[in-house]
């Protein structure tokens, strides 16, 4: 087989070479470096920048070019103002913050995005895979895709970047053994009983919500007293995450313990959290994210912090096992009841079929039905009452 010939260069002594991505190249202190497909162009930039490429020292970046840094802040500016106007959650955009962090570390500050390659994306993709497991993997590099995809909508690029074969999520097959490996995200009924027994207030309210309405760390850190109705046992509560609505039936024993609650319930330092049912000893938010100015945004779950302690006082701690297990605990058994759509409901999952759109509401029997299969699992002798 003949070998195949390499590009010709413009003229002899021509300091670049052609990469296989296209772009004129050269390889200086062990790293590569791309100056564009233009020839000329490519060897003027080269040029201008070849002094601080040798001295180990970033390049300035071509006039009027976005880099990484600029288009990282303009997409964290757009984001923090849906932020400010409720429209997303802190904690999605501590995520998207640490995201552009992650993206300065390994892309540099002044690299122009229009020089990055599907190589420099399989790199970020290898690194970021050492320290995460597949399922944060997955999520960062859908962040990533995300930040890109907002340049490039926003006017910043001319051209969606290309990100190259390798960088994607983990497979499915890949996310189901991760799964089979970490086992099954569910409490039995004993182990749930002996949660709420040994569950000081708040937490033990926290619980028989998460048992009793299928609510995650979110909701119950978010949940208002306004959204209760504690005489006629119902909780009527959008979920955060989507606003989805939610109609919840409460149990007498879910009742009793958020009543316990309220009566401890310390006052609030910020005046946004007074009328939240649950506030920690120190005054603040269950779940929120502590921001200082300067610094990383921190994400604090205190739902999480009290629960794994719980967990370990008992013995219960396996992997993947955590308050959000409540919820996974209430779908399985919840789907007893064999009535989908009231389940869904109640989880708050949206439904975009056509059905949904012609139903107008679930009979508050349906609901109940649920959620009695539920407590005549974890609670059989006082279901028969």
């Amino acid at each position: 087989m003949a070998r195949k010939r390499k590009a010709a260069k413009p003229y002899k002594d021509f300091p670049l070479f052609l990469h296989a991505t296209g772009q004129w190249a050269k390889k200086i202190k062990g790293k590569m470096h791309y100056f564009g497909k233009d020839a000329a162009a490519a060897e003027e930039r080269y040029q201008s920048e070849r002094k601080a490429l040798h001295a180990g020292l970033p390049p300035g970046p071509t006039p009027g070019a976005v880099t990484v840094m600029a288009l990282a802040n303009r997409f964290l500016t757009s984001k923090r103002l849906l932020v400010d106007s409720g429209e997303l959650s802190p904690r999605t955009w501590r995520d998207y913050h640490g995201c552009c962090e992650l993206l300065l570390k390994h892309l540099g500050k002044r690299t122009q995005v229009s020089d990055l390659t599907s190589e420099h994306f399989e790199r970020l993709r290898s690194k970021i895979s050492k320290h995460r497991g597949p399922v944060s993997l997955g999520n960062e590099v859908q962040r990533i895709r995300t930040v890109f995809k907002f340049a490039f909508e926003d006017g910043q690029l001319v051209a969606p970047v290309r990100f190259g074969a390798m960088f994607r999520k983990p497979s499915r097959k890949v996310m189901r053994r991760v799964r089979n490996a970490a086992g099954p995200k569910m409490f039995t009924a004993a182990e749930v009983r002996k949660l709420i027994q040994k569950a000081a207030q708040p937490m033990k309210a926290m619980i028989l919500l998460g048992i009793n309405c299928g609510f995650g760390n979110h909701d119950v850190a978010s949940l208002p007293a306004s959204a209760l109705d504690l005489k006629a046992g119902w909780a009527n509560f959008p979920r955060p995450k989507t606003e989805t609505p939610r109609r919840v039936p409460l149990w007498p024993e879910t009742v009793k313990a958020i009543r316990a609650a309220i009566a401890k319930r310390p006052k609030a330092k910020k005046r946004e959290d007074a009328g939240l049912v649950f506030i920690t000893k120190y005054g603040w938010r269950w779940v929120r994210v502590r921001e200082r100015e300067g610094k990383t945004a921190v994400p604090i779950d205190s739902v999480c912090l009290e629960f794994n302690k719980l967990l370990t006082q008992l013995g219960f701690k396996r992997p993947g096992l955590g308050f959000y297990a409540l919820r996974h605990t209430f779908r399985t058994v919840a789907d007893g009841s064999k009535d989908q759509v009231a389940v869904n409901s109640i989880m708050g999952h949206t439904d975009e079929s056509m059905a949904a759109r012609y139903r107008e509401g679930i009979d508050d029997q349906r609901l109940k039905d649920v959620t009695d299969t539920v407590r005549s699992w974890l609670f059989p002798a006082e279901a028969k009452k």
